[in-house]
């Protein structure tokens, strides 16, 4: 009877534990085991003031982000986590990549965007650089920015045709708060389709005050390709009323090229505003008073390695 009983408790934890994601353990330290030490290819240490880059200390994780010059909008006292506060971005090993990578959680759920009583369509969990980070790492008038990172979206992603942003150009607003800031330039989002498939999306988007407006999909490509696998991105842009803009997706595994813009001219400045800056995470869309919520779940996106440069 004790050996049918333990066989019943074993199934029930795999049953329960099938419908949300797991917790990792925190790492403390950043100490590494040896067989960490003997896959990791990345240096001890990040020298460069430009780069964020996971250490293994998951307890500091946010203290790093800031040490970097980065921020991050995360929604740790949302719903049931105020009474039990819950760090979204986190920081576990990865055996592919060798390194520390950094984990993005989001509860389909219970998570919101910033605590926005008056905001409850959407929801978002986000690395960025803004107002407070160093010159080196936010563009000016006519500066070229090339922005280098990696990402691996989970097996199995959902998604629905409202957005699920991963990334961001975006404006920095001024003192006055009237700068054109509040359309990105370039997005990159997960949808799917009216057949069922599911797309990457890089779109432009121009400013409020172009007569023309509007969005422009610069590529678009099967999401298929991307879930469980990590990718590495490289953008440049020059960031100016007639600017450019490029990029360029491979799979690391294989090295395939994904997705490639090569030199659009675009207008990538926003009037008023003090600077143009990226963003990383989830941002996503589920539907007015939650309408497409059942479509979705909790997910972990896995980024490492931001680097930003000015040629």
């Amino acid at each position: 009877m004790k050996k049918y009983f333990g066989i019943i408790m074993v199934l029930a934890l795999l049953a329960a534990c099938s419908s949300a994601f797991l917790i990792p353990d925190p790492v403390p330290g950043g100490k590494k085991t040896t067989e960490q030490q003997q896959d990791s290819t990345e240096p001890a240490k990040d020298e460069t003031q430009s780069g964020l880059r996971a250490d293994g200390n998951d307890e500091g994780t946010y203290e790093l982000i800031l040490s970097k010059g980065y921020n991050y909008e995360c929604p740790d006292n949302s719903g049931a986590h105020a009474s039990a506060p819950f760090r979204h971005i986190r920081q576990s090993y990865d055996k592919e990549l060798g390194k520390y990578v950094f984990d993005f959680y989001l509860h389909i759920d219970n998570d919101d965007d910033r605590g926005l009583p008056n905001i409850t369509d959407r929801q978002r969990n986000e690395i960025k650089t803004d107002a407070h980070s160093p010159d080196s790492l936010v563009a000016q008038y006519g500066e070229t920015l090339r922005m280098t990172w990696k990402f691996r979206l989970p097996e199995g992603m959902q998604t629905t045709n409202k957005f699920a942003h991963i990334h961001q150009l975006k404006g920095i607003d001024n003192k006055e708060g009237n700068a054109d800031v509040s359309l990105p330039a370039i997005t990159f989002t997960c949808r799917s389709l009216s057949n069922g498939k599911q797309q990457l999306q890089v779109i432009y988007t121009a400013s409020n005050v172009e007569t023309a407006g509007g969005s422009t999909y610069l590529a678009r490509t099967d999401l298929a390709e991307f879930l469980g696998q990590w990718v590495s991105v490289t953008e440049t842009v020059t960031f100016a009323d007639e600017g450019v803009y490029s990029v360029v997706v491979n799979r690391i595994s294989d090295g395939k090229q994904l997705l490639k813009v090569d030199k659009a001219s675009l207008d990538m400045w926003r009037t008023g505003c003090t600077g143009m800056r990226p963003k990383w995470g989830l941002y996503r869309n589920f539907g007015e008073k939650r309408s497409l919520a059942y479509l979705l779940r909790d997910e972990i996106l896995k980024f490492a390695d931001f680097d930003i440069k000015k040629l």
